[in-house]
This record gives C-alpha cells, structure tokens and sequence, in this order.
C-alpha cells in the first residue's frame, strides 16, 4: 500500500502560510538534496485548493530553473480536492470532490504505485488525520519568528487535535529540521 506523505514548511511561531515570504533564505544544497529525494520516491501529488492554484500557476513556468525536480512537479499525477475545479488545465490532474474524498483518496492508496506527496496543511490535511489516511508528517521546523498571522494561518486549529510519534530528525546546517511524524498508536 502507498503511503501518504505530507511536507509542511513551519516557522518557530507555528505559522504555514506563504513559505515563499520566510523560507527562501534557509532553503540551500542540504534542504534542495533532502526536497528532491522526497519527491523522487513518489509519484503523485494530493493537495487542495489553494496548494492547488498556486502550484499549477507557478510551477510550468519554474521547470527550466528547477530541472528535474521542476519536471517532476509538473508530470507526475496531481489529485486535487475540490468541489469548483472543472477544468484542472495543469498535466495529468484529477479533482475529487469533497464529499467523496475519503474513499477516493483510500482507493489512491491501495493502488499500485510510489508514495503520494502532500505539501502544505490545511482542510485536506486535517481530513487525512482525521481519517488515518496520513502516514507521515515531515515538519520543517524553519528558525524564524513570522510575527502576526490569520488564525487560519497556523498549523493547530482549535477544534482539531492528534498525536504523533517521532520517527526521524534531519538538521541542515541553516538550522531547520525536519521532523518526521507518525500517527501514535492508539
């Protein structure tokens, strides 16, 4: 079975949003090498909306300064989980609506094939852990204070709680770390 793999960039004050604004200093040799591995072992991308918008407008324009790793991004299959997404316009993409993405995104894992890659936290986050769909969360913990955020801006919500076991640390020397998470037994 796949696993799902989510790859959250998170500063000091839990904020997730808009990693471009804070992270571009921190992001050298040792986190590029430990992004492209990742990436490599999979072969599909699940993300929600906004990831969604983001990704399909940046990345076709970034492939030739990102190489391989831009190639990637833009060939491999995308799964996105949205319920206005008619016509997805970037690759190889699905939408899967919200009310089924449960056992549409179960169906993904139980195919054959390499790990499905996640970035960011958000409602489809959420939705996996909260479903046991979630195999690993990699937090990488950047050492900057963002300051002011939207609440929805955060990595904790208040009316969403789970637990994890640590299952790996990585230390690049600009100072981040990424902690790999699992769900706790329960």
């Amino acid at each position: 079975m796949r696993k799902i793999i989510n790859s959250t960039y998170v500063s000091l004050d839990g904020v997730v949003e808009n990693p471009q604004n804070w992270t571009p200093a921190y992001f050298q040799d040792e986190a590029a090498a430990y992004a492209r591995d990742l990436l490599f072992t999979c072969d599909a991308l699940l993300m929600g909306r906004e990831t969604f918008d983001g990704f399909s407008q940046a990345w076709p324009a970034m492939e030739e300064a990102a190489g391989d790793f831009g190639v990637r991004m833009n060939t491999m299959s995308h799964y996105v989980v949205s319920d206005s997404l008619k016509k997805p316009g970037w690759g190889d993409t699905t939408a899967i609506p919200r009310a089924g993405a449960v056992a549409e995104i179960t169906k993904l894992k139980e195919q054959e094939g390499r790990n499905i890659l996640q970035y960011g936290f958000g409602p489809v986050s959420r939705t996996l852990v909260e479903n046991g769909l979630l195999d690993e969360l990699r937090l990488w913990i950047h050492p900057v204070i963002v300051g002011p955020a939207d609440r929805n801006e955060f990595l904790a919500r208040a009316d969403f709680s789970a637990s994890f076991e640590l299952a790996d640390t990585r230390t690049f020397g600009t100072g981040v770390i990424v902690a790999t998470y699992v769900p706790a037994a329960k």
